[in-house]
């Protein structure tokens, strides 16, 4: 008689990651890094990219992923391997670092609801850019987080329209990226 164990099923977590990644300031760059998502199956859930280090050329890559533990440090290797990348950190790993993110929103109400948009963008010290009889136009600075539950909120009082950066992170302390 054969007794029939179920296999264990070990589903490991899938976690956010903010990595960070120093690239030469070259066209191409991105289309190879976006590419090397893409071709392997990986999301990039938030990108931003700016020249940091105008004199030496390197523009710093800021990208917002998730997956399990194996999986972001293949990302992370296979990043490294890439000809113009220079450096790698995921600042999740390295624990203390400090992520923002602008979103404009435009919300579109009158009367009570054009008073709670107010009243919320105050709540979450959210500038206002533009007004009109029908419309506002804010701008708010802050965790991924709290942008999310700011543009849940203004969906109830008139969401019409949002534009958002994607993160912009930063380790603590005093030595840069290409020294950690």
């Amino acid at each position: 008689m054969s007794t029939h164990y179920p296999a264990a099923t070990t589903t490991l977590p899938v976690n956010r990651h903010t990595l960070c990644v120093l690239v030469d300031n070259e066209p191409g760059v991105l289309a190879r890094i976006s590419g090397m998502f893409s071709g392997r199956g990986y999301n990039i859930e938030s990108l931003t990219v700016s020249e940091t280090e105008h004199e030496k050329h390197l523009s710093r890559i800021t990208i917002c992923t998730a997956g399990t533990a194996p999986v972001i440090e293949q990302i992370k290797h296979q990043l490294e391997r890439l000809v113009p990348v220079h450096g790698v950190i995921d600042l999740t790993v390295n624990g203390d670092s400090i992520e923002r993110e602008l979103a404009l929103v435009k919300v579109v109400g009158e009367g009570d609801d054009r008073v709670e948009a107010l009243r919320l963008a105050g709540a979450f010290g959210a500038r206002t850019l533009d007004a009109t009889r029908t419309s506002f136009i804010f701008e708010l600075t802050g965790a991924s987080e709290d942008v999310d539950r700011f543009i849940r909120l203004m969906m109830e009082v008139g969401l019409s329209e949002v534009s958002r950066t994607g993160v912009a992170a930063i380790g603590r302390g005093a030595k840069p990226m290409d020294a950690r």
